[in-house]
């Protein structure tokens, strides 16, 4: 109950942000363009917090306009709100095709504002994401990100790695071109090339920096695009370095067959159906070889042995039945040589900022490009349950991942609200280039039905990323 607590508070703490962001510069470029604001809003629904600016005073009218009514109450100040449903957020504006409009304020009316700025303010929104991002990832390069060293481990001879004469010890430096510092680099290079077919291009080199670079080949087909949940560097085969870990149990998952055998926070297994367990890999590729069938823990806890039966329960991965338990390991540190850390002077971070920013928008747009055209499975969609979640775990690994995670999700809904779908801010930005292009607006009668075709997609993609949420649950 108290995780469940918890990933609801960081959700509502992350979409906060992240809305307050977007709603921010859609206010500001209104603001700088003449526009009366009527409603900053962060969420949706009824507000359960108000608070009022200013009073307003109203700039005259431009030369030549007519003035044939008044209005009779000077302008309401802006209300700076906050909803019940945190799922999103609004800034409300002054504008005749949302009620009546007098002569004499027409020209605060976003409707009446030239479409070179009506553009500028709605793609507002989704740059001040892009900035958020960018600031994040500034400040993660400035104060220091640390990494693991992409060190090779034992690797399978028959794995896909194996077969391109990858071998353990030595250091991955390049994934297709692209230099990768860290194990996260590596992953983040190698999920670019799911649903793919052709060649991964892998260059490493000796541990430490000995001997020389060596390029080494790997040859996929439809890589994996039917996965629910990609594991890429696992699928070829490259396993990372990693020191003795003691198969000791760090936690368990209330309800899962490790609870219900009676394993607790701290058992130390030593052996299993009378083998004697070497190291945490070693307990956990026997759990996986076992999908259904009790197996005979021996535990050492507080001084003294027990004997305990789990039987691991049965479930899909990637095709294949595999074994689980539902408990983690103890927290191991890393010793200094297995990390690395990416640094930039303040003046400079900005640079890296901007290519990362970069590097993961257009992440995300192949990503969504391979979603629509079924190279990579539905199912890797993600809705608020898994972004709850992912928000709690980043928070309580502390500050370094959660400003990682919320750059990475500030971008994705950038690039989310640029999609040339109607109801969102690209769908409108759609709307206004076809006017800037012929001097005439979209009729109403396609807006309209833009808007519900709009709704719609936007629903079914709702509803199928609940639907993802709850079967990954």
């Amino acid at each position: 109950m108290i995780e469940v607590v918890q990933s609801v508070a960081a959700l509502i703490v992350t979409l906060s942000i992240l809305v307050t962001f977007h709603e921010f510069g859609h206010y500001w470029v209104a603001r700088r363009c003449g526009v009366h604001v009527l409603r900053f809003s962060v969420g949706f629904g009824k507000p359960f917090f108000i608070r009022r600016g200013k009073a307003v005073q109203v700039p005259p009218p431009p030369d030549g306009q007519s003035i044939q009514t008044r209005s009779n109450e000077p302008l309401p100040p802006t209300e700076f709100a906050i909803a019940a449903i945190p799922l999103g957020g609004y800034v409300r504006m002054l504008d005749e095709r949302e009620g009546y409009v007098a002569d004499d304020v027409k020209h605060l009316a976003f409707n009446n504002k030239p479409v070179s700025q009506r553009i500028a303010i709605v793609a507002a929104g989704p740059l001040a994401n892009f900035l958020l991002a960018i600031v994040a990832f500034w400040l993660l390069f400035t104060v220091g990100v640390t990494g693991i060293v992409p060190t090779l481990g034992n690797i399978d001879p028959l794995s896909p790695a194996g077969r391109a004469g990858l071998h353990e010890g030595q250091e991955i430096i390049a994934v297709d071109g692209v230099a990768t510092e860290t194990w996260s680099d590596v992953n983040m290079q190698l999920f670019e090339r799911l649903g793919d077919t052709g060649i991964i291009h892998v260059k490493a080199r000796a541990s430490q920096g000995i001997g020389a670079e060596t390029d080494h080949q790997i040859s996929v087909v439809d890589w994996m695009a039917g996965a629910d949940e990609p594991r890429p560097t696992a699928n070829l085969g490259l396993m990372l370095a990693y020191p003795h870990i003691p198969a000791v149990i760090g936690g368990v998952i209330e309800g899962e067959p490790a609870a219900i055998a009676g394993l607790v926070a701290g058992d130390h297994v030593t052996a299993a159906n009378g083998i004697s367990i070497e190291d945490w890999g070693h307990l956990v590729s026997i759990i996986q070889d076992n999908p259904g069938s009790p197996i005979e823990l021996v535990v050492t806890r507080e001084h003294s042995s027990l004997t305990l039966t789990a039987t691991p329960r049965a479930m899909d991965r990637d095709g294949e039945t595999v074994g689980y338990l539902g408990a983690s390991r103890e927290a191991v540190a890393l010793p200094s040589e297995m990390q690395r850390e990416i640094r930039y002077p303040f003046y400079s971070a900005w640079i890296p900022a901007l290519e990362r920013t970069w590097s993961v928008t257009l992440f995300t747009l192949d990503s969504v490009k391979k979603m629509i055209v079924g190279a990579i499975s539905h199912k890797n969609l993600s809705g608020p349950i898994t972004i709850a979640q992912v928000a709690n775990e980043t928070a309580q690994s502390g500050l370094e991942s959660f400003v990682g995670f919320i750059a990475l999700l500030s971008i994705s809904l950038g690039v989310l609200n640029l999609l040339p779908i109607p109801i969102l801010d690209g769908g409108h930005l759609l709307y206004y280039l076809f006017e800037l292009l012929t001097g005439r607006p979209v009729p109403e009668r396609v807006q309209s039905w833009g808007l519900q075709m709009g709704l719609f997609v936007i629903v079914s993609i709702m509803l199928l990323a609940f639907y993802n949420d709850i079967t990954r649950l």
